[in-house]
């Protein structure tokens, strides 16, 4: 029983992961030999990019702010209160700021996508296009990747930025650390590897949660209830791609940027 159930689990992994390299396949081919729709393209810049500005620098502040005292209430209690900036900062960057900005835009904008292309698909909308000779890649998938591509990066790093100014304000102001012995840690132990482990997080993150969301957006079927089953598909397989990826990704990043700052 285990096998065969282990068999089915790993051909249907496989299967998936062929169709969305097929799908990122026509999408960079799309933006190599079709022209860009730069009107969609600001578009859904401003929808999936600036609209999601609130929810994460919300998300940032408050995960600064609760990291830095969860920090400090540990740190005191063998003399370190003053290694709490580097700690927020370095966390925040490394990894909180990436991977809770990939979560929240996976769950807001994957599953607005995933919801619009599923609508789209079952009332034959995309067939519509094809008959027009509109491809749907060209229309659908090149101005949402491309809007995410650069939108996410921007907005990791707000959420991160937000987060260790949070933490900064709690550590200093409200738990009475030295603004001068939290700065100074905060910047002796935090520098551009850090900032750019955070960008490329940020970006392949954005890629992970465009593309899954397109494809299950693309697939639906059986009517209102593909359309309802594919948004939750998209956030559900987006979240757990990007905790998984992020595992991975980190080894990675520390090999592809060496020591030092």
């Amino acid at each position: 029983m285990i096998l065969p159930f282990l068999g089915r689990t790993a051909l249907s992994f496989l299967s998936y992961l062929g169709q969305l390299l097929l799908l990122v396949n026509e999408t960079a081919r799309a933006l190599v030999v079709s022209p860009i729709r730069w009107r969609l393209f600001f578009r859904q810049l401003v929808e999936v990019g600036f609209r999601s500005q609130l929810v994460v620098v919300v998300t940032g502040g408050f995960t600064g702010a609760v990291f830095a005292a969860q920090t400090y209430f540990q740190f005191n209690r063998i003399g370190m209160e003053s290694a709490v900036g580097a700690v927020v900062a370095v966390s925040m960057f490394r990894e909180l700021g990436p991977v809770l900005t990939g979560l929240m835009v996976a769950g807001r904008v994957g599953a607005a996508i995933a919801a619009e292309l599923g609508t789209m698909k079952v009332t034959e909308q995309i067939d519509a296009l094809r008959a027009l000779g509109v491809h749907p890649i060209d229309y659908l998938v090149v101005p949402r990747a491309l809007a995410l591509m650069i939108s996410m990066p921007i907005l990791v790093a707000e959420c991160c930025g937000l987060g260790i100014l949070a933490g900064y304000f709690v550590g200093t102001k409200v738990l009475g650390i030295s603004d001068a012995y939290y700065l100074n840690t905060m910047i002796k132990f935090t520098g551009a590897r850090d900032i750019k482990m955070a960008l490329t997080k940020g970006f392949v993150f954005g890629l992970l949660v465009v593309f899954i969301a397109c494809h299950q957006g693309l697939n639906a079927k059986e009517g209102a209830v593909g359309v309802g089953r594919a948004p939750t598909e998209a956030v559900v397989i987006g979240s757990l791609s990007i905790l998984i990826v992020n595992f991975f990704l980190s080894f990675a990043l520390n090999i592809f940027y060496p020591g030092g700052v």
